[in-house]
C-alpha cells in the first residue's frame, strides 16, 4: 500500500511518517482508514478543521454551489461569492466588534498572507526592518522564514534570511522576566544598533513554536509600544484565530486592535485553501496589481467561509470553546501531576500543551496514542511538547475519551517495559 508514495512522493512527507495509515474518509472527529479503523482527530490538519471533518452544513452549501456551476476560479474579478463573503465576514465578525478592515485576497496559504503583511508593513512604512520573537513560525517562504525562529526550517531557504530582528517572546527568559523591556530599549537606545522597524509580527500562542501563550498584559504592552513609536503592529492569527482560543479572534481577549490580521487554515471552514489580510483602512497603499496571486479568487472557498460564519452568529461557540478549555486544563493538570510532575502543562482555549524535560517523551506518548486510535502531534524545537489541537465543536464524551487516551500513551511511554497496548487495555 505504501510503496506507491515510498517509491515516487518526495522524502519531504513529515506527517505521514508519524501516522502511517491510509486514510479513506472523516466525519466530526474521525478519520477512517483502508481498513476501518477510526481515529479520534487531535491534529485537525494543524489548525484547519475547526468545525471537524465534512461539516453538514458547510458541506451542503458548497455541494449546491457546485450543483449549480458556480464560478470557481475569477482572480481577483468580483463575483457573488466573493461579494457574500465580504458582506458576511464584516456583518457577523468586524461590526459586532468594532473593527474596520479592507479585505486583501493574496494567494490561497497562510505563508502568502505573512509575505503580502510584511510587503505591505515596508511600503507603508518606508522602512525594511521586522521585528520578529523566538520559537515563532510564520511559514516557509523566504520573507516568512525570515521572522521565523525555528533554525532547521530556517536553514532550509539556502539563502541569507535579512531584514529582520528577533526578540524574546513573553516567558522566553523565565518567569519574573518582563521581555518587552529589551525590546523597548532598544528601540530607546539610538546606539542599540537596531533601525526602527517597519512592523512588529507576532502570534499571541506560538502553535508550532510550542504552545507559548503571551499574556493578556504583554500584547497590551507591545501594542502600546508599537504605537509609541509608529510601528505597525502585525498580528498572525492563521493558526490560532477562526475561534482556536475562544473569541473569532485570539487578540479579542486582550483588547487590542492590530494593524494587520493575517487569517488562513480555517478561515475556509472546509479545509480549502484560503488566506486573508486584514487591513486598517489608512494602510492599503497597494496600488493595483501591485501584489497578487492566481488563486486569489477561489470562490468554493469564499462559499464554504461564508457558512462556517454560521457558528458566529451567536455566542455559543466561544462559550463552548470556554467551557471545554476548563476541562482539558484540569485533566492535563491532573495528568501530568499524577504521572510526569515535572511536565508544564500551558494553553488556551482548544490548543493545549505539555512540555517535558525528556525532549524524546512526547513523540513516544504520540506514538503510543496513534496505536490507541488518537492523532496527536509535537510542537517546539526539539519536538518536546505533546500539542492538543481537537475541534471546536467535538463532543463532551469524544474530548474525554481523547484525554483518556493520552493519559494512556504517557503511561506506556513511561514505562520502561514499554506495555503493549492490548496487555494494557485489559489491565
Amino acid at each position: 500500500m505504501m510503496n506507491t508514495f515510498e517509491q515516487y512522493e518526495s522524502e519531504v512527507r513529515g506527517y505521514c511518517r508519524s501516522f502511517p495509515a491510509m486514510f479513506t474518509s472523516a466525519k466530526g472527529a474521525w478519520m477512517i482508514d483502508a481498513e476501518g479503523r477510526r481515529y479520534l482527530d487531535f491534529f485537525c490538519g494543524a489548525g484547519v478543521l475547526n468545525y471537524g471533518h465534512n461539516p453538514d452544513k458547510i458541506k451542503q452549501a458548497l455541494l449546491a454551489y457546485l450543483m449549480r456551476d458556480g464560478i470557481t476560479h475569477s482572480l481577483d474579478m468580483y463575483t457573488e461569492a466573493k461579494q457574500a463573503f465580504i458582506a458576511r465576514f464584516n456583518d457577523v465578525i468586524l461590526q459586532p466588534r468594532g473593527l474596520r478592515y479592507k479585505f486583501q485576497f493574496p494567494g490561497p496559504t497562510g505563508t502568502n498572507a505573512v509575505e503580502a503583511a510584511l510587503k505591505l508593513a515596508r511600503k507603508v512604512t518606508g522602512r525594511e526592518q521586522v521585528v520578529g520573537f523566538t520559537n515563532a513560525f510564520h511559514g516557509m517562504t523566504l520573507g516568512a522564514l525570515a521572522v521565523t525562529g525555528n533554525g532547521f526550517k530556517r536553514a532550509g531557504a539556502g539563502v541569507p534570511l535579512g531584514h529582520t530582528a528577533s526578540v524574546p517572546f513573553d516567558g522566553y527568559l523565565g518567569e519574573g522576566t518582563d521581555t518587552l523591556d529589551y525590546f523597548e530599549a532598544l528601540l530607546k537606545d539610538e546606539g542599540s544598533g537596531m533601525d526602527k522597524p517597519a512592523a512588529v509580527i507576532v502570534e499571541t500562542v506560538q502553535a508550532e513554536g510550542g504552545v507559548n501563550v503571551a499574556s493578556v498584559e504583554w500584547l497590551q504592552r507591545l501594542r502600546r509600544i508599537t504605537e509609541e513609536h509608529g510601528v505597525l503592529l502585525i498580528v498572525d492569527d492563521i493558526q490560532v484565530g477562526c475561534g482556536r482560543t475562544g473569541a473569532f479572534f485570539s487578540f479579542e481577549e486582550a483588547g487590542i486592535v492590530p494593524d494587520i490580521v493575517t487569517l488562513s487554515k480555517s478561515l475556509s471552514g472546509y479545509g480549502l485553501p484560503l488566506a486573508l489580510v486584514l487591513i486598517k483602512p489608512e494602510l492599503d497603499q497597494w496600488a493595483p496589481g501591485e501584489h497578487n496571486g492566481t488563486f486569489r479568487g477561489h470562490n468554493p472557498a469564499f462559499v464554504t467561509a461564508t457558512a462556517a460564519l454560521r457558528f458566529w452568529q451567536d455566542g455559543l461557540l466561544a462559550e463552548d470553546v470556554a467551557r471545554k478549555a476548563g476541562l482539558v486544563e484540569k485533566r492535563l493538570t491532573d495528568i501530568v501531576a499524577k504521572h510526569a510532575p515535572g511536565a508544564r502543562v500551558r494553553g488556551r482555549g482548544l490548543i493545549w500543551g505539555i512540555e517535558f524535560d525528556d525532549t524524546q517523551l512526547a513523540a513516544r506518548i504520540s506514538q503510543a496514542c496513534f496505536k490507541r486510535g488518537l492523532i496527536i502531534e509535537t510542537a517546539g524545537i526539539d519536538d518536546q511538547v505533546l500539542k492538543l489541537l481537537p475541534s471546536l465543536t467535538i463532543a463532551e464524551e469524544e474530548l474525554r475519551h481523547g484525554l483518556d487516551v493520552i493519559e494512556a500513551g504517557l503511561r506506556e511511554a513511561l514505562s520502561v517495559d514499554n506495555v503493549s497496548p492490548a496487555i494494557e487495555a485489559a489491565a
